[in-house]
C-alpha cells in the first residue's frame, strides 16, 4: 500500500468483512503538533484478545483465500517509521477501533493519496452500510455522513453513477478547503 488512503480502504474493507453496518473514519491533522491521527471504528463482529495480539503479524490472517495479511502490519510499520504508533481495541460483538498516529511532516510518512476516491469507493460499493468520514485540521472540520446524504437524495441510490461523481467532487472540495494553506 503506497498511500494512507490505500490503508484506510483496506482497514474499512476489513470492517465490512466483519459484518459492520457502520464504519467511522476520522483524520486529525495538526501541523503545529506535527501529528496525523487516523482512526477507523466499526460495529462489526470484533475480535478476541488472542486475535488482536496476532493481527499485526504479517503471517496471520483470518481469511481463507491466502495465508498472509499485510494490511494492518504495513499500516503499523508506516506509522512507526514516522515515530507514531498503532493501537487496536476490539471486543467480540462490539466492534473494532484501529488508531494510527504519524508524524505529519515526517519524510517517511506515506502521502495521503485520494482520500475522497477511497471514501466514495467504499460508499458506492456498500450502499447499505453507514459511513461517516470526519477530517479536521487547524483550519477547520469536515464531516461526510451517508445517512445525511441518503436523506437529501430521497431514495436515489448512493451508487448511481452521477451521484458517485458528485460525491467524489464534494468530498474533494471540502477536504481542499480545510487542508490548503493560504
Amino acid at each position: 500500500m503506497q498511500t494512507l488512503s490505500d490503508h484506510i480502504l483496506d482497514i474499512a474493507q476489513n470492517s465490512i468483512r466483519a459484518q459492520a453496518s457502520r464504519v467511522e473514519i476520522d483524520l486529525q491533522e495538526n501541523i503545529t503538533e506535527d501529528s496525523l491521527v487516523i482512526t477507523i471504528r466499526d460495529n462489526g463482529c470484533g475480535m478476541d484478545e488472542n486475535t488482536v495480539a496476532k493481527v499485526t503479524d504479517p503471517f496471520f490472517t483470518s481469511r481463507t483465500v491466502r495465508k498472509v495479511g499485510l494490511g494492518i502490519p504495513l499500516f503499523k510499520q508506516n506509522a512507526e517509521a514516522t515515530g507514531g504508533t498503532l493501537k487496536i481495541k476490539s471486543k467480540p460483538g462490539e466492534g473494532t477501533t484501529i488508531e494510527a498516529s504519524f508524524g505529519l511532516l515526517h519524510w517517511d510518512r506515506p502521502p495521503m493519496g485520494d482520500i475522497a476516491g477511497s471514501i466514495v469507493i467504499l460508499v458506492s460499493a456498500n450502499p447499505g452500510i453507514d459511513f461517516i468520514y470526519r477530517h479536521s485540521t487547524e483550519k477547520g472540520k469536515y464531516t461526510f455522513d451517508t445517512n445525511e446524504v441518503k436523506e437529501i437524495l430521497e431514495g436515489v441510490p448512493l451508487n448511481d453513477p452521477e451521484i458517485v461523481i458528485a460525491l467524489r467532487q464534494m468530498i474533494r472540495e471540502n477536504i481542499k478547503e480545510i487542508t490548503q494553506t493560504s
